[in-house]
């Protein structure tokens, strides 16, 4: 039914298969070796014989995609995840493959993609510049998984029989591990520190292991950091929407659904994107976290400053319920966060991190302050875990992770004058009912010989 023809140096496997209008066509498709055209010629004789073989047919990729994104894209994406991939399709994708036939993309067409896409211009997206000058491994990987997504789809439409994206040779990427800074050097910042709305912010991060979008969307109907709260251990905060500036094609496309709030836009202009708040991409961004004491008493001190710009302001002032805003209460996006830490680390002389870095600090903070329990430290920070881990950590004990913040006050607040502000909240502690935990622990680290005394005394009771 099908036969293996030379033709210089490739091989060709030739046959016949019945059209949509059952009319006798013929078919060519070239190979690079022998072995692989006897591989194609065993595989469209099976198909032929079993009645899955699939007619060629005339779709080309551009026009493949878009009903892909109008059927899959629309309901499985969210507002960044549907801007992102858009943007690939639109930027890199169709300019490369968009005239391609769907059924004439084999592994060697993939191969010859992938490679066009290491020699081409890096597009600069949503108003800033490309950080390289051509496609990076790392967003080849993007467009190579979205691909392999898409064709995904094309088999179960019953467009094409494989999926050449699976097992695609990718370029190779760079591992270079993310640099954090260490406690010390978290300390250093913050002394340094004179944006008191930094100062916060990197709190907010290395505390609470908050991302960047997270701080930015925090209210204060989500905080509890009231005397109550504070004297109990209980003081939290909740993340449950984030900041975030979204395409607007993308609300056309899904619609408002996950989003909140929308802010007005500050100048009449062109502008394609909206600021939102809406919900956090993952429903284990979801969460609630537990915060140390001193930064309790430090958002307290900041609301009544908040507080008092308002009063101040009148009508000048835009009253969002946000907890981190530019002086006049409008939305303080990551762009304001991210270039006063670039200022901190220049004239502080701090090694060159970006802000998201002090999440990963946190996190390595956390496992190092309760001995490695993941369970704890993933509940603060919201990963989303490969199934296996998150079916063995499904169940996050709330009175572990609140451990964490206390803790937290013990390891890092306790041992630091970090302020002068600090140092008020210490000449005016909050009465706590019954054994203070947090002061044990630190007399405990501080005297090991009280250690040793207690062990004696407990062993003593033990044999009495």
């Amino acid at each position: 039914m099908a036969t293996i023809v030379k033709r210089g140096k490739n091989f060709y496997v030739v046959f016949r298969y019945d059209d949509a209008n059952g009319n006798s066509q013929q078919k060519w498709e070239s190979f690079k070796t022998k072995k692989e055209a006897q591989k194609r010629k065993s595989e469209v004789e099976h198909e032929i014989d079993t009645g899955t073989f699939i007619p060629p047919a005339s779709i080309k990729i551009k026009d493949f995609l878009v009903d892909f994104v109008d059927m899959y894209g629309k309901r499985k994406w969210g507002l960044s995840m549907y801007t992102s991939n858009s943007g690939l399709i639109r930027n890199y994708i169709n300019p490369v493959l968009g005239e391609v036939n769907v059924q004439d993309v084999d592994a060697r067409v993939v191969d010859k993609f992938i490679a066009t896409l290491q020699k081409t211009k890096a597009v600069d997206c949503n108003g800033r510049r490309a950080k390289t000058e051509f496609v990076t491994p790392c967003t080849i990987e993007k467009i190579c998984k979205l691909m392999r997504c898409a064709f995904g789809q094309a088999i179960r439409w019953g467009m094409v029989g494989r999926n050449p994206f699976i097992g695609a040779t990718l370029p190779k990427r760079e591992q270079r591990k993310r640099a954090i800074w260490d406690a010390e050097t978290i300390r250093r910042a913050l002394d340094a520190c004179e944006d008191d709305r930094l100062y916060l912010a990197i709190h907010l991060s290395f505390a609470c292991s908050l991302r960047f979008g997270e701080i930015c969307g925090l209210t204060w109907d989500c905080l509890d950091v009231s005397d109550a709260a504070i004297a109990s251990g209980n003081a939290y905060l909740k993340v449950e929407k984030v900041l975030a500036r979204v395409d607007e094609g993308a609300v056309d496309a899904l619609g408002e659904n996950d989003i909140f709030f929308t802010f007005p836009a500050v100048v009449n202009g062109k502008s394609k994107t909206r600021l939102v708040l809406k919900k956090p991409k993952t429903e284990s961004s979801i969460r609630k976290v537990w915060i140390p004491v001193t930064l309790a008493k430090l958002l307290r001190a900041w609301k009544e400053s908040q507080d008092k710009a308002k009063a101040y302001l009148g009508d000048a002032y835009y009253d969002y319920n946000l907890v981190l805003t530019l002086d006049n209460g409008r939305p303080c996006e990551d762009r304001v966060i991210g270039n006063a830490f670039n200022r901190l680390k220049r004239n502080a002389d701090l090694p060159d991190v970006v802000f998201h870095s002090l999440r990963h600090s946190s996190t390595t903070y956390k496992l190092k302050l309760n001995h490695g329990d993941i369970k704890a430290t993933q509940g603060d920070t919201g990963h989303a875990q490969p199934d296996m881990v998150t079916e063995v950590y499904a169940h996050i004990l709330d009175e572990d992770r609140k451990v964490n913040a206390q803790r937290f006050e013990a390891g890092f607040y306790s041992r630091a004058d970090l302020r002068g502000l600090e140092q008020s909240f210490r000449t005016q502690p909050v009465q706590q009912p019954g054994m203070d935990i947090v002061q044990l622990l630190v007399q405990l680290q501080q005297n090991p010989a009280l250690l040793t005394l207690l062990n004696g005394l407990a062993n003593a009771n033990v044999s009495g």
